[in-house]
């Protein structure tokens, strides 16, 4: 049932169940309150997986389907991971609570008593016993969710969306289930989680337009976080040395399907370690948590084969611009630009920073690669102002970026712990980049001073969460493993 044209048909329903609502009540019957009695539910799941006739058993759910054939009435209810089916007969229950309950519908939740038996079928059922409505569903489920053109509904009523779609509730679980199982990964190599705050004073950490907001009290304009990554380095100089956040970030920035102003990332830092550090640390965290949540390491992403099994490739994002277009880290942007053109890249951009035609190469090479994992390292210094360079080379920095499916899933650093060039390179950063936000072009001093004080040589590892679950369950879009995607305000 289309929402938007059959305002008129629901409208009906809507009106008859509330006239429902009402004789209820008028019975005594209070339909949006838990019994005053003890209960002792089962999920419907454990019901099955230890199925013994004849138990006596509590359960609940939601009225997913009904079928009457005169005194004999045969339910659907499913709870959050699965369904059964209930029996109710107007012997057992008398007749006057058979009438009553005859008239539930479609989205109704009930508690059922009753006794477990197998149908002539086969079917794993409940007789009922006693039937309790819990809450009153005043507005119908669709029809025939699946066949909505229009997605947009469903991501603004995801409510609606996870009741009549079991499949979707699944990514959920299995979203879940990810985290967890990453945060026993790291918890049981010795992480320690920590929370950092989520409004800064000063936006920072990693490139993106910041959210602003104003805290009255102190009259003073605060920042969404960008990314938590010098919060978490100042744990670092205050002595922690394996460490970890999940949490959210945000950027005032594009929607698309891989893409949504607020996040959820992984950041984790290792004292003493570097950028191969957190190449074998990020390898272990998707591995291990693929064989525990999927139980395997090959599947599939968008119709191609994703092959999780390591170890992943390793490709020098330096060597693939040379080769591919000429391009070296010691050009100009200008000289990026022309060489860019000459292999066929034609830009429309006139004047261009150096970081911003190396973020466009960039993006160039990342609509190429295959789905499988693949480590992209020796990336442009330009590229990143809080990491180290290599020692050989300082116009290359020791980074990678992990893609897997096509996307960029995750970005790690050898960590920069001079302050004296930390400094230096922001304050390089800043004057360079004119196009940036007026609110963002700020030091951190806040941070240099804590490098200052000594900050051991570190890995810092930024995990997308999104992404990852998209891949590991294979959504098409970000929107479609966030419960509640930000959506432009519907049309009036």
């Amino acid at each position: 049932m289309d929402y938007n044209k059959n305002s008129m048909e629901i409208s009906a329903i809507y009106q008859d169940r509330l006239n429902k609502l009402k004789a209820l009540k008028e019975k005594g019957i209070r339909p949006f309150d838990r019994p005053d009695r003890p209960l002792n539910l089962m999920p419907i799941a454990g019901l099955l997986a230890d199925f013994k006739e004849n138990a006596k058993v509590s359960s609940a759910g939601r009225l997913m389907a009904k079928r009457e054939h005169g005194k004999v009435i045969f339910i659907d209810i499913r709870d959050q991971e699965a369904k059964i089916q209930v029996y109710i007969k107007a012997d057992v229950l008398g007749q006057e609570n058979f009438e009553l309950f005859s008239s539930l519908d479609i989205g109704d939740l009930l508690i059922i008593d009753g006794e477990l038996f197998k149908t002539r079928t086969g079917e794993p059922t409940i007789k009922a016993e006693a039937l309790t409505l819990v809450s009153k569903s005043l507005r119908p489920l669709p029809e025939k969710w699946h066949g909505l053109k229009d997605v947009e509904i469903r991501y603004r009523q995801r409510y609606v969306d996870l009741i009549a779609n079991p499949d979707l509730r699944k990514v959920f679980i299995q979203r879940a289930k990810v985290i967890s199982a990453i945060r026993g990964y790291l918890d049981k190599n010795g992480y320690l989680e920590v929370e950092t705050p989520m409004m800064h004073p000063i936006p920072g950490g990693a490139a993106g337009r910041p959210f602003k907001t104003h805290h009255n009290e102190h009259d003073m304009d605060l920042y969404l976080r960008i990314a938590p990554e010098l919060y978490l380095k100042k744990l670092l100089v205050g002595g922690f040395e394996k460490i970890y956040e999940i949490n959210r970030s945000f950027r005032n920035e594009g929607v698309s399907t891989r893409h949504n102003p607020e996040f959820t990332m992984l950041e984790v830092y290792t004292a003493y370690s570097d950028c191969s550090g957190m190449m074998e640390l990020v390898e272990a965290i998707v591995v291990e948590t693929a064989k525990e949540v999927f139980g395997a390491l090959k599947f599939e992403f968008q119709g191609k084969p994703v092959d999780l099994t390591p170890p992943w490739k390793r490709y020098s994002f330096a060597e693939v611009v040379k080769e591919r277009f000429g391009i070296v880290p010691e050009d100009a942007a200008e000289v990026m630009l022309e060489k860019l053109h000459k292999a066929g890249r034609a830009l429309n951009e006139k004047r261009l920073s150096r970081s911003q035609v190396a973020r466009i190469v960039e993006d160039l090479l990342q609509e190429e690669q295959d789905f499988s994992p693949a480590f992209f390292t020796d990336y442009f210094s330009i590229l990143c102002p809080l990491a180290k360079n290599k020692p050989n080379n300082p116009h290359i920095s020791e980074r990678f970026e992990l893609f897997i499916g096509g996307m960029e899933v995750a970005n790690a650093y050898s960590e920069l712990n001079d302050p004296i060039e930390q400094r230096q390179r922001l304050e390089e950063e800043i004057s360079e980049d004119k196009t940036a936000p007026v609110g963002s072009r700020m030091v951190d001093e806040d941070f240099v001073t804590a490098l200052e004080y000594g900050m051991p040589p570190a890995g810092g590892l930024g995990v997308g969460i999104d992404r990852l679950v998209m891949i590991l369950t294979n959504q098409s879009s970000i929107r479609d493993v966030i419960l509640f995607p930000l959506l432009r305000p519907e049309a009036k």
